[in-house]
């Protein structure tokens, strides 16, 4: 239910914060005081149209907050959840509106667009007056309303969950036939490919291993090729010519000539240098030893990296011609061995999906059928109630009508298999039709406030407005209708604009809405009304300017529930 309003600079509101009660609220107030402004207001909350001339004389925007306490199962919630938006113990819709008419929205204070405030909105409130009663006289939502009248839910349920299963099975069936279709159309395509991969054999990560593969072996032949080239520095090119280690035995032969046997060292310099002649021949030959080990070591079969490079650019090129990645040449060969298969397995799959859309068609149609039944039980149940509505709201010559007919089995839906329609016919010999083409814009706001009094135990909005759905009525047309907002009070809140005392007198709460200039500057105040001042408030409806005792005395007897002296009746 609506909890509070708080209206900020909107027309000629100010500042004002509004509490809700559950029941009946009903606004007053002379005409030009400001009733539509507050409903203004909240249809901003809602995600109604902004304009520019909504904002207060003086101010740079116009802002409203609407809170509401919807129950925990409430399909709001849903479409916060669907919204990525946070469920909370209340809902809090805000609209701000600048002053050359653009417009910011909020839920539970996260910016969102309008479409989905007005989708969240009509959730909450659903507002009925002379051009407003689009809710109950939109054909499409005919449907819902007859099945929450029923009890139908349950059955629903069923006839949802039979589509959604007959659906399934033909979207199954629809892809075999297309899947095959197209293995036809390529078989020769998809033996060739089959075949080619299956020799190619491509295997899970095998384009991983490979790579690490080659790079170790090319590593290893630019290890081999270094080992062989620093051999190859150490042997002569010229089998003529002397190598390093020939010099320096040719080197150590010169200087032993300079050095006599059993000269201390320290006696003749040459010494040194032949010391360390001999030591560079013991090193190299050192190094030649080592040099050719590691040679033998990193001697490895030089096809190995071809064959390995091989490997890896016929898996590429397999992919490149696949267009996909060489990963998924694996999956790509189950999946194309699969349609080939199908080729031959086909016609037992096909027939098989096909029993299965028969089977589960027929559990639609039989469920939809059922639900059939249940409806034209309960529209007549609709109808009769409705019409038992109908005369203490002076439309004693309509006939109202729930005609629930076949529909096509192209426009069958989760829904059902038929389309409900609300019809009317307000005067005798006329031929019924869709209620917003039959009915005058009085007619149609005492039929809706007929079938709300007759749907509101189930209805899914927790909240509704009337506009003045006592327009051009009084006496005990307009005792009927009060009577008949209090019993759809009963099951939701309800806020109703009225000029009617007999309306007036039937609210739980009572909010006058008033004009106050002061400096120059003319304000809508809204003030909950006691019972005196309530008292005062009805009779001043009963009497216009100048409030008699007999006024107040017919008031008393309103707010008692009795019906006053004819004379002062409206």
């Amino acid at each position: 239910m609506l909890t509070t309003l708080s209206i900020r600079d909107v027309v000629l509101i100010d500042r004002l914060d509004l509490s809700f009660e559950p029941g009946l609220t009903v606004l007053t107030g002379e005409t030009g005081a400001g009733k539509s402004i507050l409903l203004d207001s909240l249809g901003l909350a809602l995600g109604a149209r902004a304009e520019t001339g909504l904002v207060r004389t003086g101010a740079d925007q116009a802002s409203v907050t609407a809170c509401f306490t919807p129950p925990d199962d409430h399909g709001v919630n849903t479409i916060l959840q669907e919204q990525g938006l946070a469920i909370e113990d209340e809902i809090v819709l805000r609209r701000i509106v600048n002053k050359d008419g653009r417009s910011r929205a909020f839920v539970n204070d996260q910016p969102v667009g309008i479409a989905l405030l007005r989708r969240i909105g009509e959730q909450l409130v659903e507002v009925q007056g002379q051009h407003e009663q689009m809710s109950l006289a939109d054909p499409t939502r005919h449907g819902a309303l007859l099945d929450a009248f029923g009890g139908l839910g349950p059955e629903c349920g069923g006839v949802n969950a039979a589509w959604r299963a007959w659906q399934e099975a033909v979207t199954e069936l629809d892809g075999a036939r297309e899947a095959i279709a197209a293995a036809e159309r390529d078989e020769e395509w998809l033996r060739h490919a089959v075949d080619e991969l299956a020799k190619l054999a491509p295997q899970p990560n095998e384009e991983d291993t490979l790579a690490a593969e080659r790079q170790r072996l090319q590593q290893h032949e630019r290890r081999g090729e270094a080992i062989a080239a620093a051999l190859a520095e150490l042997t002569p090119r010229d089998r003529r010519a002397a190598g390093p280690a020939a010099a320096l035995r040719a080197a150590v032969r010169s200087l032993q000539r300079l050095v006599p046997a059993n000269q201390p060292e320290t006696q003749n310099p040459a010494e040194s240098a032949l010391v360390a002649l001999e030591r560079a021949e013991e090193a190299l030959a050192e190094a030649e030893t080592l040099l050719t080990r590691l040679a033998a070591d990193s001697d490895l079969d030089p096809r190995l990296l071809e064959q390995a490079e091989e490997r890896l650019f016929a898996l590429r090129a397999a992919a490149r011609k696949h267009g996909v990645a060489v990963a998924e040449l694996s999956g790509l060969l189950d999946s194309l061995t699969t349609r080939l298969a199908e080729l031959e397995t086909g016609a037992a799959h096909i027939e098989a999906l096909e029993q299965a859309a028969r089977q589960t068609r027929q559990a639609y149609v039989d469920a939809a059928r059922a639900l059939s039944a249940a409806r034209q039980d309960a529209a007549g149940r609709l109808r009769d109630a409705v019409t038992a509505e109908l005369p203490p709201l002076r439309l004693d010559k309509a006939r109202f009508f729930v005609d629930v007919a076949d529909l096509p089995e192209a426009s069958w839906s989760p829904n059902g298999v038929d389309q409900v329609r609300f019809l009317i016919a307000t005067n005798p010999g006329q031929e019924p039709g869709p209620l917003a083409r039959i009915a005058s814009g009085g007619e149609l706001s005492r039929l809706m406030l007929a079938m709300k009094v007759v749907l509101s135990a189930g209805s899914a909005v927790p909240t509704l407005v009337f506009d003045e759905v006592d327009s051009g009525i009084g006496g005990a047309t307009a005792a009927a209708v009060g009577e008949r907002l209090a019993r759809v009070a009963e099951q939701l809140q309800v806020l109703v604009v009225t000029h009617s005392p007999q309306v007036a007198a039937r609210g739980s709460a009572h909010l006058r809405v008033a004009k106050q200039t002061a400096r120059d500057r003319t304000a809508t105040t809204v003030q909950p009304l006691k019972a005196r001042d309530r008292r005062e408030e009805i009779a001043r409806m009963l009497a216009g300017e100048t409030v008699s005792d007999a006024a107040r005395a017919a008031a008393d007897d309103l707010l008692r529930g009795q019906r006053p002296p004819q004379g002062l009746l409206v």
